[in-house]
């Protein structure tokens, strides 16, 4: 093979190359200015997923919000942006980066949205040994401060006093 040639198993850039990063040029059918949107099959193209899989992911919570509204009979035909494709790529890099799976996500991000979530996963880890609740090692903190000063105390009383 000669130096100019690409190998047949080249590797495929990654979701975040596809969805219009440094490595990958961003693909334009002529929009204005940069913000065409395209439909679902094309931006599972770009990001080398399925339309089923997006959809799931929007399921999920896992998609920016769209503002558009129904055409036709009330049908909404869903359109991505070149921001909305970087957006999706950052949630399949975590993914992928993690090992982890779309739901697997979304829950991560309900745990950060919802305090209740967040305290009840919280004390669950606690009670695996997982996690040392903050208040403790605050408290650890304290007592051993406490117990410090009971120390030196003792020591001065035990002291023998001058007469």
């Amino acid at each position: 093979m000669a130096d100019d040639e690409t190998p047949r198993a080249a590797p495929r850039p990654g979701a975040a190359e596809r969805a219009g990063g440094e490595q990958a040029p961003a693909r334009s059918t002529g929009g204005e200015s940069g913000h065409e949107r395209i439909p679902i099959s094309a931006a599972a193209q770009r990001l080398d997923t399925s339309a089923r899989m997006l959809r799931y992911r929007e399921s999920l919570g896992l998609l920016p919000v769209t503002k558009e509204q129904p055409t036709g009979r009330g049908h909404r035909h869903r359109r991505f942006s070149e921001s909305d494709l970087r957006t999706i790529a950052v949630g399949l890099e975590l993914e992928r980066a993690y090992g982890i799976t779309p739901a697997a996500l979304a829950f991560a991000l309900r745990m950060l949205s919802e305090p209740t979530t967040l305290a009840r996963v919280r004390s669950f880890g606690e009670r695996l040994g997982r996690l040392t609740p903050p208040p403790v090692r605050a408290m650890d903190f304290e007592k051993q401060k406490a117990l410090r000063l009971l120390r030196q105390r003792q020591e001065q009383e035990q002291r023998p006093r001058p007469r």
